[in-house]
């Protein structure tokens, strides 16, 4: 069975009700200019623009979507206004159980056609290196025919391709899997497999080796394609990326094998192919004892722009060959140090540092222990200097927010990407929680407010400096970050509303207000970083504007 754009229009035509154009006008005034919800008096929680929702839709959705907006009475504002997020919902859902988007055959076919009358035409799905099993099933095992009159349409026998994968391979069922998963692997498998026959293995689209035209990976990737002329490449991109990779491969540990995707963990799997024994290794490494450290500390694993596939920040010691300011030879096999102990020896240099850490209103207990607790003594793909990375780091100790990272789908870009340190001080301070500004608001304007001051860029190393100079980011960092429309304090979320601590108008008193009052730090449940992982609707809203009665001037 199938509906028409019309048919599905006038059905809503029913649901819609009479529209009332003033009433829209008032909340459209008090609509947020982002997500398109209506907040101001007489609004109903979930109501969206027509536009915003079209768009949200991929091609295929939008223009049924469209004709149905094109209907005269669902033409006015008035009346979309009126169609709630529930009934959308329903509609599409109903939708996409009718055959409005099935592929209109050819050739009329009868509904129990049989798999090997698809084969006159289509034997080239059935034939390849590499054939999919589910074709030796037959067609039908995967794809459904309906007929209706005249017509004959043939879809797959789930809403989605991915759907269909996963009933089989439900071990790839992004829902069941714990862990970073590779992004076309959540919900696009097609993007790297053919459903039918490749001549590569695992009906992959393309080979795993080559060039940017022939390697599959290098579609999304550019690794090792512009390698700087006096930087380095790692050989092993030659055999290709499953040479270290294993794409699929997830797991709940935060361990580099799962985060990356390896075979193993390093230094295991570099010395599948790196001997530790080998002399011109034991040169390079002036005879420190090696095999069990951490190799992607220092090097880069696919390329680097320095000879030997140094990372991009290395400890000035290391980087200028000083190995003896710090380290005595090794004895019986073992690493020994110039001083006592790491922290002696990182002090000599560090005695600012050392300072902070020691005099700080609010100390940072995991400041207090070794540095080599937290920093990399040699080299690191990020500023800094962290052992891992400036997320990981914290969160081996900061148990609550990795608890988070596990359960949380909407993170904070700085709480669990960009580092920790961007908003606290890593080695004590004087603010409550480290915060490197003791007003919230400053804190969260820094990167979010149209006033905030203008960060300052190291061209030469790819960076901009913000607070000062005291934290480094990617020189990209802020073109994606949303900046609020406000003016003189006011504009979010909607027009006319405060961010910071204003006055009740009706009884004259005091409110306290800023950034946490609304939004969780580090991660919520649902969109916007609400607090208590609320929704973004007028229920929100409600918490503070009970039925009016909290008047901002």
């Amino acid at each position: 069975m199938t509906l028409s754009s019309l048919t599905v229009g006038i059905l809503l035509l029913f649901a819609l009700g009479v529209p009332q154009e003033a009433e829209y006008e008032r909340n459209l005034k008090c609509a947020h200019p982002q997500c398109g919800f209506s907040l101001g008096s007489g609004g109903v929680a979930g109501q969206l623009r027509p536009e915003r929702l079209i768009g949200s839709f991929s091609g295929t959705w939008q223009g049924p979507l469209r004709a149905i907006f094109r209907v005269p009475f669902l033409g006015t504002r008035a009346a979309f206004r009126r169609l709630s997020l529930p009934l959308v919902l329903l509609l599409l859902l109903f939708l996409s159980s009718t055959a409005v988007l099935a592929d209109v055959h050819p050739v009329p076919l009868d509904k129990n056609t049989h798999s090997a009358k698809c084969l006159e035409c289509h034997a080239d799905k059935a034939k390849g290196k590499h054939v999919h099993t589910a074709v030796s099933l037959g067609c039908t095992s995967c794809h459904e025919i309906r007929v209706s009159k005249d017509v004959t349409r043939v879809k797959l026998i789930t809403t989605t391709p991915a759907a269909l994968c996963f009933t089989c391979h439900a071990d790839k069922n992004p829902a069941e899997i714990k862990g970073l998963i590779h992004k076309p692997a959540v919900r696009d498998c097609l993007k790297c497999h053919d459903p039918h026959a490749s001549d590569n293995p695992d009906q992959l689209l393309k080979p795993l080796s080559g060039g940017a035209q022939e390697n599959l990976c290098l579609e999304c990737h550019s690794i090792g394609e512009h390698t700087p002329e006096k930087g380095s490449r790692h050989a092993a991109l030659d055999a290709g990326c499953d040479s270290c990779h294993v794409i699929h491969k997830t797991g709940p540990s935060s361990d580099l094998e799962f985060i990356k995707h390896l075979k193993k963990d390093p230094p295991a799997l570099c010395l599948d192919c790196h001997d530790p024994k080998d002399a011109d290794l034991v040169k390079a490494h002036h005879g420190q004892p090696f095999e069990k450290a951490n190799c992607v500390s220092c090097h880069n694993p696919h390329e680097s722009a320095v000879p030997k596939l140094m990372q991009a920040f290395v400890h000035p010691p290391f980087a200028e060959k000083q190995c003896d300011l710090c380290h005595a030879p090794a004895k019986d096999g073992k690493v020994v140090l110039t001083q006592a102990s790491s922290k002696e020896l990182c002090v000599t240099c560090h005695d600012a540092q050392a300072k902070e850490i020691e005099t700080a209103k609010v100390p940072h207990p995991g400041a207090m222990g070794d540095c080599v607790d937290c920093h990399s003594p040699h080299a690191s793909s990020q500023p800094g200097l962290p052992r891992t990375t400036r997320v990981d780091i914290c969160l081996a100790c900061h148990t609550e927010q990795a608890e988070e990272l596990k359960t949380k789908k909407v993170l904070h870009k700085p709480a669990f990407q960009t580092g920790c340190a961007i908003c606290h001080t890593p080695h004590g301070g004087e603010n409550p929680h480290l915060l490197r500004d003791k007003d919230v608001n400053t804190l969260c304007l820094q990167c979010h407010g149209p006033d905030a001051p203008q960060p300052v860029r190291l061209e030469d190393q790819h960076l901009i400096a913000i607070f000062g100079g005291k934290v480094l980011l990617p020189e990209d960092y802020l073109q994606s970050t949303p900046i609020l429309p406000l003016r003189y304090g006011i504009g979010h979320p909607v027009e006319g509303h405060p961010v910071s601590n204003t006055v009740d108008t009706k009884t004259n008193k005091p409110v306290a207000l800023n950034c946490l009052s609304c939004h969780q730090p580090h991660a919520s449940a649902k969109p916007g970083l609400l607090v208590k992982d609320q929704e973004a609707n007028m229920a929100f809203c409600r918490t503070c504007h009970t039925e009016g009665t909290l008047q901002f001037r």
